[in-house]
């Protein structure tokens, strides 16, 4: 198991744990989850060995593998495909065995190592890897496409599918749905549930830790408290805990006054000073009890929307698409004031190509594009968090969009969305991606938008960011177009599904769970697809394998009889020298001697008759060997 005993670390001058216990016993499904900064990814240094504690131990099993994400991918030239297949160590190490004793013709160590290969699944390995990209969204032709060939994002998920690859006891994923699309999501999540090993999952999507933890690890003022059950659980069980502190926190200050109470009245008064002498040094020594704060340090609203015409923005017979490639042809989609719409489809099927093109940032290559008058576009896309300057501050890029405005007016709006103090006037170069994706965020709602077109914008938000989202969206007049992966957001601020699929969007009828069981009906139809092809690939090396058994059996075999043979060869050789010496005796051929020269005679024929037949089979047996 992994064991924290009174384990101080720091990082720098800031105490990230302060004498933390606990205990994860193996096949336990742990989420990590704590307020950004207070050492979520740090822990996982630790677990990984880049880290040593300050104070105190962490022990790990010695004898675990342990997996996790990597966060850079080189621009390789190898496959998709093989990178995966490049997680499986031990597979790795049998395949290169085979090819190397394949090489050097050493059959018999060929049949243990088939062997070895049937034993671990590996014939299997090609299949699965492939079915493990599928379900992270790539297309069956881009599995042999090269590394270099993908995006960034695509890259992490070739990375996070590498990770999963590997024979792990324990697996460490730091918000490992940052880069997929719900369905990806929906694959992880049974591909999670399934996993035997240990798994520590740092995630800020309670519906994802809902489906696959059964712990959550919780970091707060500097402790580790370990909770047992989903994030649901979780939240209740804290929520008691922290009201019983909140009741403990008041019943201690009544007590705390009235001792002050007599203290103040009873210290210079000679008959009660002990006693009030008594009851200073318990206040003194009473371990306070702390009041519970406010636990989301986010909050903020949208102004009213100015302009809320029927007919918001509407595409008619248009063409988009990118080059000669149209993803829409002759495409009618309208959006009404107040309709609250979620778009649902596989990664590359348009989605965000559609909300560009609703955002006007993407021109049309046919049909028209009309908005109502003096529309305002609140339009959130990953890529905005690059354009965002990074030499200027929180404030500047708030002044810039608004410079009538009040410096207090600008920071108490800031405020709401964590930027205070020193935060809100200093660089953002340095700023986490949640803290940018917040800044954009804040840009978005400064400036009153009549329509929301927002495409993953949860992305690096931890828990208290999306609630906080969820909420104010939840109140906001205008429409809004939602691509996320994120579960939660979804279910609390849509009202309509709409499916992007094969170059048409059309209306869902059903919810989220209907388009979850849709998912997987689509992922089983293709498993099935490749469970021939796998169990094909497993067969052909299983008798392979088989093979290379049977004849390592009989060339065993072969070089016993061939030693016996040898064995024969030497005994008969050595008779007939034997019976040639004894019929070279001149005396055998007197008339007294002819039966014993009859006898001799027919001994040697019979002996050479006898070695004839040894030396041909060794022969036979010797030329077998050879080949």
């Amino acid at each position: 198991m992994i064991k924290l005993s009174n384990m101080s670390l720091r990082r720098g001058a800031l105490l990230l744990f302060d004498e933390a216990d606990v205990s994860i016993f193996p096949g336990q499904k742990v989420g990590l989850t704590g307020a950004n900064g207070t050492g979520k990814s740090s822990l996982f240094t630790l677990f990984r060995g880049q880290l040593q504690p300050d104070s105190g131990s962490c022990e790990l099993p010695k004898n675990w593998q342990l997996a996790h994400v990597k966060q850079e991918t080189p621009a390789l030239e190898c496959s998709a495909l093989d990178y995966v297949l490049d997680g499986d160590a031990h597979y790795r190490e049998i395949e290169q065995s085979i090819a190397e004793a394949t090489a050097s013709e050493q059959h018999e160590q060929l049949g243990e190592l088939y062997a070895q290969m049937e034993h671990i699944g590996g014939f299997s390995a090609p299949a699965r890897a492939s079915q493990m990209l599928h379900g992270l969204g790539f297309s069956a032709d881009e599995v042999n496409n090269p590394v270099e060939s993908f995006s960034g994002g695509w890259r992490m998920r070739l990375n996070l599918a590498q990770a999963l690859m590997c024979r792990s006891d324990l697996l460490l994923l730091d918000e490992p749905t940052n880069h997929l699309d719900l369905e990806a999501v929906v694959w992880l999540i049974d591909w999670l549930k399934q996993y035997q090993g240990t798994l520590l999952v740092i995630a800020h999507d309670r519906d994802f830790l809902d489906a696959v933890v059964n712990h959550i690890l919780h970091i707060e003022h500097n402790q580790l408290t370990l909770y047992s059950g989903n994030y649901s659980d979780f939240e209740v069980i804290r929520a008691e805990r922290l009201a019983a502190q909140q009741a403990q926190h008041e019943k201690q200050q009544q007590v705390m006054a009235h001792m002050h109470s007599y203290v103040e009245r009873f210290r210079y008064k000679a008959s009660k000073a002990k006693q009030a002498q008594s009851r200073l040094k318990a206040l003194e020594r009473m371990e306070k009890v702390a009041a519970v704060q406010s636990d989301n340090p986010f909050s903020f609203r949208f102004f009213p929307c100015q302009n809320l015409a029927h007919q918001v923005v509407s595409l008619n017979r248009a063409d988009i698409g990118y080059g000669d490639h149209l993803i829409f042809e002759g495409l009618d989609f309208a959006i009404a004031a107040g309709d609250r719409i979620g778009l649902l489809g596989r990664n590359g099927a348009g989605k965000s190509t559609l909300i560009k093109a609703l955002a006007g940032e993407k021109a049309l290559a046919g049909g028209e594009r009309i908005t109502a008058k003096d529309l305002s576009i609140g339009y959130f896309a990953q890529h905005q968090l690059e354009q965002l300057d990074k030499d200027s501050s929180a404030l500047n890029h708030l002044q810039a969009v608004d410079n009538n405005a009040t410096t207090q007016d600008l920071l108490n709006f800031l405020g709401g969305f964590g930027f205070r103090g020193e935060r809100a006037d200093c660089a953002i170069a340095p700023f986490s991606g949640g803290e940018k994706a917040r800044l954009a965020l804040s840009l978005i709602v400064y400036q009153r938008p009549d329509l929301l077109l927002l495409d993953e914008p949860t992305n690096h938000l931890d828990l208290n960011m999306r609630e906080a989202i969820s909420l104010a969206l939840q109140d906001y007049q205008g429409a809004v177009i939602l691509v996320s992966h994120d579960q939660h957001l979804i279910d609390s601020v849509v009202d309509d599904l709409w499916y992007v699929h094969a170059g048409d969007v059309h209306h869902f009828a059903g919810d989220l769970q209907a388009y979850q069981k849709h998912i997987k009906a689509e992922l089983r139809a293709h498993d099935n697809d490749k469970t021939s092809a796998t169990k094909n690939t497993a067969e052909t090396g299983s008798s392979q394998g088989q093979a290379h058994q049977a004849n390592r059996k009989q060339l065993k075999a072969q070089r016993n009889r061939l030693q016996k043979l040898d064995k024969q060869l030497q005994l008969l050789t050595q008779k007939k020298k034997q019976l040639a010496d004894e019929l070279n005796d001149e005396g055998l051929y007197q008339a007294d001697q002819t039966d014993k020269l009859q006898h001799l005679l027919a001994a040697s024929k019979a002996n050479q008759s006898q070695l004839d037949e040894v030396e041909a089979e060794w022969l036979e047996l010797a030329e077998q060997l050879g080949e």
